[in-house]
């Protein structure tokens, strides 16, 4: 099957990374039925996978969300939509907490988590026949999932296909710090909301888990990670978190194909210190468009749509992994 995909250009009516981010939004699809499976851990919590069913033979495309996300959030419905239109399945992790339901144990996910990723992936390719699948990860989930394939180099390659991160935040610290400038509060403050009532319910079942009085207090993710983040998951704080979760440092170990696509006007990753052609292994592409914001992609004309990151997604699985 071929599928065409040019390279990304932002519409001209939707100017600026902020809007081209928070534009999605008010465009999401209407969402396909999905069918769950929740998963027991080795440690004793659960992981809950949607998926969207096709023939036995059909591609699989794994897709880690990004934080606090699910598989109501825009992109994932485009790639659900996209992978029905394409005859691809499709399966939708859920990071821990993130389903809807409060899971059982005390620690929740991070953007390191790449244990997690490998034991998701190797679950999903154990239940499809032993077959590589493809892998993709957007934002947190892309920076664990780009992680992942670093640590474990050439051997990544007996589990994937390759691997697709779309708007890895890549160096946690700057991306942190820069979220907390600005305008871009905004983005923290709504991501705040959630994970503090998250957080706190997770407190209540487990009573000094963490300094409950530091996590209200807390205004950025920098403050909200060292309080809660860091010693929940086993990390010194906040900088100790973000130096060890960054994948960043690990895309020149990357020894299977691999797409990082990151806009340069991302409001969460400013664009000096995108990685350049040095930075990353000779599997690794790189595309930093102009435009696109934060997970946004909208394409064609008003109020237009979300198919471009999908069809990128199937486009390199496809075609570019060779």
């Amino acid at each position: 099957m071929t599928i065409a995909c040019k390279p990304y250009r932002a519409p001209a009516w939707l100017p600026g990374g902020h809007a081209q981010t928070i534009w999605p939004l008010l465009i999401k699809p209407r969402p396909l039925p999905l069918r769950r499976e929740r998963w027991d851990t080795p440690d004793g919590d659960f992981v809950d996978v949607d998926f969207l069913d096709g023939p036995a033979d059909a591609p699989l495309l794994a897709l880690f969300h990004g934080l606090e996300g699910s598989s109501r959030s825009h992109y994932a419905i485009a790639a659900a939509r996209a992978c029905k239109a394409a005859g691809w399945r499709l399966a939708l992790p859920h990071f821990r907490g993130c389903s809807g339901e409060l899971n059982r144990r005390p620690r929740a996910y991070h953007s390191g988590d790449s244990e997690e990723i490998d034991w998701v992936l190797r679950r999903l390719q154990a239940a499809d026949g032993g077959r590589r699948i493809h892998a993709a990860g957007i934002s947190l989930g892309g920076n664990a999932l780009l992680k992942w394939a670093g640590e474990r180099g050439a051997a990544a390659g007996a589990v994937v296909t390759g691997v697709a991160g779309i708007c890895a935040p890549l160096d946690l610290a700057v991306c942190g710090h820069h979220l907390a400038r600005g305008i871009n509060r905004g983005y923290t403050k709504h991501f705040l909301a959630t994970m503090k009532v998250v957080s706190a319910a997770r407190l209540a079942r487990v009573p000094g888990l963490f300094d409950a009085e530091r996590m209200r207090r807390a205004t950025n993710l920098w403050e909200f990670d060292d309080a809660v983040t860091g010693p929940v998951h086993g990390f010194a704080g906040a900088d100790d978190y973000w130096r060890r979760a960054s994948a960043k440092p690990w895309l020149k170990s990357i020894a299977i194909p691999a797409l990082a696509v990151n806009p340069k006007n991302d409001p969460f990753f400013p664009a000096a210190h995108l990685p350049r052609r040095d930075e990353v292994a000779p599997t690794v592409r790189l595309e930093q468009p102009a435009g696109g914001g934060h997970v946004g992609f909208v394409s064609g004309a008003f109020p237009g749509h979300l198919d471009w990151l999908p069809h990128r997604l199937l486009h390199f699985f496809t075609h570019q992994i060779a």
